[in-house]
């Protein structure tokens, strides 16, 4: 929960070729720990699915500022659109099935029936998954829990009455400004340090955030400002991180931390941000036809100490126990040490441990001489 707080959301999605992303993001922060605690939050209350930076997991003491943010903006955002015209095409429907669930309780999309069996992918939603997921853009819906990943949806109502801390309906007395606020600080402190440039996107704010809003925070002090060698732009640190800022600026602070991150954790979100902060040009390329891959299908970055330094195309199989490294690469100007390899293959081994797959296979590398020091490491 602490986590999650301090990201202040947790993004969701449901390709699994390794864990799915909300649970990989919370190992690369917290390591080997139970991957139930998600799902339990969830149902207990203590979470809240919403739509954030994309589709969400955030605390329930914030849900209601995001709710309050959606109904008082108006917005272009694909999953609002997509409701609009389902309740416009399919009003009576929806309708009913909102009444279903008043009356019978939570349901899942499969517990409807397709009519065009053969169908799939990812727009090829049965006409109930396209009205409850209408019903959950615009509100009235909420996810109860998840059975197997899939959404168990019911009234909204019900869901906020089981939230703890308890729903709080005071966030719909902020203004727009005032929430706009929330969530510009919220971001600053979840990114730890940043430029006006790239605030906007931890939420998907509009208009984007610019040097002279950001000027009048620094003013009243909820902000700081900084100077960042090499960059031309000013930085803006929360003042929650003043102890932090104060040992980078001694020379004191230093990154310990060596992990395997999900292509969709918070760090690589944002193209622009990892290009001129980490100095990494990273795509996801499950979205890329497979002629146009460079590196792989789902390939996951590799943090070491403060640094990105390269990325695995990784498959878990868990049926066999095995951790399938079909390819790992480093940046073309990384030189491997033998500390930064033993860190390397240490993350790795303890990310395939807790996948159940604890058998790592690789594939091939790049740089190639790697590949026996890195199998070396596995057998030991």
């Amino acid at each position: 929960m602490a986590t999650i707080q301090r990201m202040r959301l947790l993004q969701i999605d449901s390709i699994h070729v390794v864990a799915r992303s909300p649970y990989l993001v919370l190992h690369a922060r917290l390591g080997d720990y139970p991957s139930i605690w998600l799902e339990e939050a969830l149902e207990e209350g203590r979470i809240a699915e919403s739509w954030a930076h994309e589709a969400c997991f955030v605390t329930a003491s914030d849900l209601g500022f995001h709710r309050a943010w959606r109904s008082q903006s108006e917005s272009n955002h694909w999953a609002d659109r997509h409701a609009a015209r389902t309740r416009d095409s399919h009003a009576k429907e929806m309708q009913n099935l909102l009444a279903r669930i008043r009356a019978s309780g939570p349901v899942r999309a499969s517990d409807f029936e397709r009519a065009d069996r053969g169908v799939s992918g990812w727009w090829e939603w049965k006409p109930e998954k396209k009205w409850l997921e209408a019903w959950f853009a615009s509100g009235e819906l909420m996810v109860m829990r998840r059975e197997r990943f899939q959404r168990v949806y019911d009234l909204a109502e019900r869901v906020l009455a089981k939230l703890d801390p308890p729903y709080d309906e005071a966030a719909y007395t902020f203004s727009a400004p005032e929430l706009r606020k929330r969530f510009i600080l919220d971001s600053v402190r979840a990114l730890g340090i940043t430029q006006a440039r790239w605030v906007a996107d931890y939420f998907r704010l509009k208009p984007s955030v610019d040097d002279r809003e950001l000027a009048a925070l620094v003013a009243s002090g909820d902000l700081l400002s900084v100077q960042v060698a090499g960059w031309d732009n000013l930085a803006y640190v929360h003042p929650d991180h003043a102890e932090v800022l104060d040992k980078a600026r001694l020379g004191r602070l230093r990154a310990t931390h060596t992990t395997v991150l999900s292509p969709f954790d918070p760090i690589v979100w944002d193209r622009a941000r990892l290009r001129d902060m980490f100095d990494f040009d990273y795509t996801i390329e499950c979205y890329v036809p497979e002629a146009k891959r460079q590196y792989g299908y789902y390939v996951l970055p590799l943090l070491h100490r403060g640094r990105l330094v390269g990325r695995v195309d990784a498959k878990a199989h868990r049926s066999e126990g095995v951790f399938e490294i079909k390819a790992l690469f480093l940046e073309r100007d990384v030189e491997p040490s033998e500390r930064m390899l033993d860190d390397i293959a240490q993350a790795i081994a303890a990310t395939a441990a807790w996948h159940g797959t604890p058998k790592v296979r690789l594939g091939r590398c790049r740089p190639a001489h790697i590949t026996s020091a890195l199998r070396a490491r596995w057998r030991s």
